[in-house]
């Protein structure tokens, strides 16, 4: 059996895997209005998440 001659460090560890990252971030669509957002957040267009109303968003009639 093959064993290291040396420990590696915890910085030379870290290093190297250092270039891995995600493609893309995750990404869902919201179950209330269809729009595709950030899993985990609240959605930009409606304001809900977990199927509760968060956050108030202005419309563009509210506006004027």
């Amino acid at each position: 059996m093959i064993v290291p001659q040396r420990r590696i460090s915890k910085t030379r560890k870290r290093k190297r895997r250092t270039h891995f990252k995600l493609d893309l971030p995750g990404m869902m669509v919201c179950s209330n209005c269809g729009e595709i957002k950030l899993s985990h957040r609240v959605c930009k267009a409606c304001g809900f998440y977990d199927g509760k109303q968060v956050k108030a968003v202005k419309t563009t009639e509210e506006e004027a």
